[in-house]
């Protein structure tokens, strides 16, 4: 079928037609759950605070359980990223979930880029993401999926403003992930500073352009409660592992001399909102956000970087397979450029190398004839010498013949003078 034709078919209105009987596609949203159920779900959580705010003492306490926790010091030469990975089970439902923990983060005198491995760090699990999408081979149904779905971002309880590290941090990661801010140790200030610090941190959030999470509130079935909990960020949260005895019941909180704080107490703290709006009501919608659009502005952003594009100049569809060849020419064509620049530096190398023995060999020619020169004066000095020598010799043996013979003729003349 021609491309026009199907075009026109495209343009069609579609018709409304009733069903004589039952059918059975109304089961689809019941076996797609069965489908989900039998699949599990996976949900990533990145933890970034300071040292010892309590990120992991609010995981323990938000998931009913004991993780593995490592202390970690405040003498950490730079910030890394520690996952954990742990299967959990509710009911019929598996949940694989991954902590990760920013462990140094903030514990430098020197903060300047500090949020840097934790950008690389989501970066690269979106790349991960692409790189199993883009294979020919995939294998999508089983990957697990390291994308970070949320990132809690832990402040702490000053009560006066938002440090410069963490508006930098917040900036550079909310086109990356959604986050949400939430206050660590709200027990630490009291409920009229807390409010204070709330819409403080609110405002200088809006000023500096950070973009945080919104719960959605297009769904009818949580619009009301949704909006109600965006009203409520940041969350002031007490996180605690320990089990107080209150009255007649016991729960979760933090026993102190003046008195106790319950963790689930919405009157003490905002833990039961943070749980409700996480867990149990925008689960999913995290999920979708970070798949429909931080991992899309990633791909989209990666793909136009290999030069694909949706539409040519002409606005015409864009063909993957002349992409394909452009590139490939294109690549060829470096190639090809690289290695002419290779080859010709190559060649230049050479004659440069040529140039230089030539040079060494004339100067090594130069300094044997200037050591041959040498050479025959110093010989021609020793001859010389020698010469001057054998006559200083020829000299003294005359001497002394000279002087054997005048000895030689003495005693004979005093012989004749006695005689006569």
């Amino acid at each position: 079928m021609a491309a026009t034709d199907v075009d026109v078919f495209s343009n069609e209105e579609k018709r409304n037609l009733s069903l004589g009987g039952h059918v059975g596609f109304d089961s689809l949203p019941d076996q797609l759950v069965s489908k989900s159920v039998t699949q599990g779900f996976c949900f990533n959580i990145l933890c970034v605070g300071e040292t010892g705010i309590g990120k992991s003492t609010l995981m323990n306490t938000l998931f009913n359980t004991m993780f593995e926790n490592e202390e970690a010091s405040h003498y950490q030469n730079g910030v890394y990223l520690r996952p954990r990975t742990y299967d959990l089970q509710e009911s019929n439902v598996h949940l694989k979930l991954t902590i990760v923990d920013t462990v140094g983060f903030g514990d430098q005198i020197n903060k300047e880029d500090s949020y840097k491995p934790i950008v690389d760090y989501i970066d690269t699990q979106f790349e991960n993401y692409l790189q199993e999408e883009l294979k020919i081979k995939r294998s999508l149904f089983n990957y697990h999926d390291t994308r970070i779905h949320i990132c809690l971002y832990f402040i702490a309880p000053t009560g006066h403003s938002l440090k410069s590290l963490d508006l930098v941090t917040m900036k550079k990661l909310d086109s990356k992930v959604n986050i949400i801010p939430i206050i660590a140790k709200a027990d630490t200030i009291s409920k009229s500073e807390l409010h204070k610090f709330k819409i403080k941190i609110m405002s200088e959030l809006v000023s500096n352009g950070v973009q945080i999470y919104q719960f959605p509130t297009d769904d009818e079935a949580v619009s009301e409660i949704n909006s109600s909990m965006n009203a409520h960020l940041p969350f002031a949260v007490v996180g605690s592992v320990e089990e107080v005895k209150v009255g007649n019941k016991t729960v979760r909180a933090r026993q102190y001399p003046w008195g106790v704080v319950q963790v689930e107490n919405e009157s003490h703290c905002d833990f039961v909102k943070l749980r409700e709006m996480l867990i149990r009501v925008n689960m999913e919608d995290l999920r979708e956000q970070t798949h429909a659009r931080h991992y899309e502005l990633y791909r989209r952003c990666k793909l136009e970087e290999m030069g694909f594009k949706d539409t040519d100049p002409d606005s015409q569809p864009f063909s993957l397979q002349e992409t394909y060849e452009a590139k490939r020419k294109e690549f060829l064509g470096d190639l090809q450029r690289k290695e002419e620049e290779m080859r010709q530096m190559f060649v230049n190398k050479v004659k440069e190398t040529e140039a230089e023995l030539k040079e060494k060999e004339r100067e090594l020619h130069d300094k044997f004839e200037q050591l041959k020169r040498m050479h025959q004066e110093e010989k021609r000095k020793v001859e010389e010498k020698r010469r001057d020598l054998e006559e200083e010799m020829n000299a003294f043996n005359r001497k002394k013949v000279a002087a054997e013979t005048l000895s030689l003729s003495q005693p004979l003349k005093k012989d004749k003078d006695k005689k006569n």
